[in-house]
This record gives structure tokens, C-alpha cells and sequence, in this order.
């Protein structure tokens, strides 16, 4: 069975960040191909409940309470403790600290699988060392795990999604105090919580806004609090005719809400993956990260960067202070490469 045991009973230690969740999820994807009945367990941060509860693969959300840093060795053995009684053949962890692999140890389960990082040694019984030239991709490290140490990706990943139903859309309308919209949406999606290197500017979402509103779309504006400020740019800036979303969502609503959209433009940020996954026709815009290493897993996501010599740098602010990377990539790209999406999609 390609190395595999029916009915496996796996747990999987799932990352801190949006993006690297939805990418999880082409792991989980490829477990359930290759044994359909195993059962996937996910402990993560309380924040990821409303995502993989969207995520069909997953049988349970085991909440992680432990903050981002936070060590808290003998709370973590005795969360392990707790969770013997489930009885995993195996685990899966996703992070590379010393201390994402303290549970799954305390747990006793049998097979724990991991890339080699903070001397994990004795933690893991199937550790790896990470070949990062033959697995340039976060999807392919986290894809490799399922699979056995020398077994090869299959040509195709499975690629994420979210799975929505009407009901929970209307109940986080209702909840948003959105009307059900009448005529298309466009979600636009700019901020970035790495920094400002990731953002495109506010004047060019609004040029993007306003060519849709002047369309007679809708133009929902998506962000937590610390966005804010930039989508209230942008929506002045747009005559405040945008639904300025930002800080008003919870992930569930957002992801519920983002899946009446037609269309999303979103910088390299978690809500770019959500738009991905929840299959949009989507243009993300990167700046200073790499496309390479972490694209929008969708067949209807088109990628724009200038490419320029100096990117992608990896800074959080731009170390030659012009931020030419996102700056000078004019509003035009991307209104060009959703025409060509919508042409695709229609």
C-alpha cells in the first residue's frame, strides 16, 4: 500500500501561520489518497478551528495552548500524556522546533515523523534531513512527510480546499450585517502581516476598487484589525464606496464571506491562500517574497512581480527604501491579468 497502513490514526503538529495551515492541507489530502480510511487529527493554535473545520480531511481540531515561543515543557508532556488514550500510529510534525515534538513523543505514539531542526533527535523516530534544493516548495516539504524517506512527490500535489456551506455563509452575513450581495464581488486583501515589504500600496487597490465599482461590483475589503488603516485608505481614496470588512470578521466569517466573491487580488499573506483554496480566480501580487516558495495553490490564481534584481529580498521593509517591487508594478497588470482570468472562468 505505498508504504501506508490502513486505517492509520494520524496526528499531525500543524504550523502557526494561515498559509503554511492551507498548504498543510495538500498533506492531508495526500494521506486520505493514499489510505481513505485513515483518520487525521490536527493539534493547532485555537485561531485554526474555523479553517480546518472547513478542511473535509480532518476528523478532529485538537486545540494547542501554548503561545507562539512559549516552552512549557511539562505542560506539553502532560498534553501528550492526554492524548495517549487516542491510540496514533502516528505523527506528523509540521513545525521544526524542539518543542512541536514534545507532544507527539509524551503521546507515545509509535511512528513521529519530522525534518531533522532543533536537535530533534529521540523526539522523532523518523527524523529527515531536508533536501532543499530537490523540495524548493513549503507545499513539497510538508507533502514529503506523508510519504515514505525515499519515496518520491507524485507529479501532481492535490491542491487545498475549503469546503463552504450556504447556511454558515448566510448566518455570517446576517452576523457581518452585509446584505446578500446583488451583483458581483471582487475581495481585496491588502495587507500582509510580515511587513510593509509585502504590501502593495493603498492608491493602487484603490485604482483596482474604483475600475470595479465604475463596473457596478461590489468591492469587499478584507483584513484583521492591524489592517485597518490601509483599507480605510483605500476606501477613502474609492469615495467610500468599499464594504470595508477589516477587524469586523472572524476567519470563519472572512473565509464564508470570501467565497461569495468572483474575483480577489491579494498580496503573498494568509488571506491569499484562503482566495486560493476557496478556488477564486485570484492575482496575488509579490513584492518581496518568492513566488517559487510559496505561489497560491489554484489553477485560477495568476502570479504578478516585477522580478527586479533586488527581489525577492526576504525583508520585512525594504532595505534600499523605494519598495520598487511593489511600487512601480502599476495597477494595470493586474487589472489585465483578471480580465484574462475571467475569460478562462467563463
Amino acid at each position: 500500500m505505498n508504504g501506508t497502513t490502513s486505517g492509520q490514526n494520524v496526528l499531525v503538529v500543524g504550523p502557526s501561520w494561515i498559509g503554511d495551515m492551507m498548504m498543510a492541507q495538500s498533506m492531508f489530502k495526500l494521506l486520505k489518497a493514499r489510505d481513505p480510511s485513515c483518520r487525521i487529527d490536527v493539534l493547532a493554535p485555537e485561531w485554526s478551528s474555523p479553517l480546518l473545520a472547513r478542511m473535509p480531511e480532518v476528523e478532529n481540531t485538537i486545540v494547542s495552548p501554548f503561545q507562539h515561543g512559549q516552552l512549557l515543557l511539562s505542560e506539553r508532556l502532560q498534553l501528550g500524556k492526554s492524548l495517549r488514550h487516542n491510540q496514533y500510529t502516528r505523527a506528523i510534525v509540521l513545525p521544526n522546533s524542539l518543542k512541536s515534538a514534545l507532544v507527539p513523543f509524551a503521546a507515545r505514539i509509535p511512528r513521529r515523523s519530522g525534518f531533522v531542526g532543533e536537535l530533534r533527535y529521540g523526539l522523532l523516530n523518523d527524523a529527515r534531513k531536508l533536501d532543499k534544493q530537490a523540495l524548493t516548495m513549503t507545499v513539497q516539504r510538508f507533502a514529503a512527510l506523508a510519504l515514505e524517506p525515499a519515496e518520491a512527490l507524485p507529479d501532481e500535489l492535490p491542491v487545498p480546499r475549503l469546503v463552504t456551506e450556504q447556511i454558515t455563509i448566510d448566518r455570517s452575513l446576517a452576523e457581518t450585517g452585509i446584505p446578500t450581495p446583488g451583483s458581483p464581488v471582487i475581495a481585496l486583501c491588502p495587507g500582509a502581516e510580515y511587513g510593509p515589504a509585502k504590501r502593495w500600496p493603498s492608491r493602487h487597490y484603490a485604482a483596482v476598487a474604483g475600475h470595479y465599482l465604475d463596473l457596478g461590483w461590489q468591492v469587499w475589503l478584507f483584513g484583521s484589525a492591524k489592517d485597518k488603516p490601509v483599507c480605510q485608505r483605500i476606501n477613502a481614496q474609492s469615495d467610500d464606496r468599499c464594504e470595508d470588512l477589516s477587524g469586523r470578521t472572524t476567519l470563519g466569517q472572512a473565509i464564508d464571506l470570501m467565497s461569495r466573491a468572483s474575483a480577489a487580488v491579494s498580496n503573498d499573506s494568509g488571506l491569499m491562500h484562503l482566495a486560493a483554496a476557496l478556488d477564486l480566480p485570484l492575482v496575488a501580487v509579490y513584492g518581496s517574497s518568492d513566488p517559487g516558495f510559496t505561489p497560491p495553490l489554484s489553477r485560477h490564481a495568476q502570479v504578478v512581480s516585477l522580478g527586479l534584481d533586488c527581489s525577492p529580498c526576504f525583508k520585512r521593509e525594504c532595505p534600499l527604501g523605494h519598495k520598487d517591487c511593489l511600487n512601480k508594478l502599476e495597477p494595470t497588470s493586474v487589472l489585465n491579468r483578471l480580465s484574462e482570468l475571467a475569460d478562462k472562468h467563463d
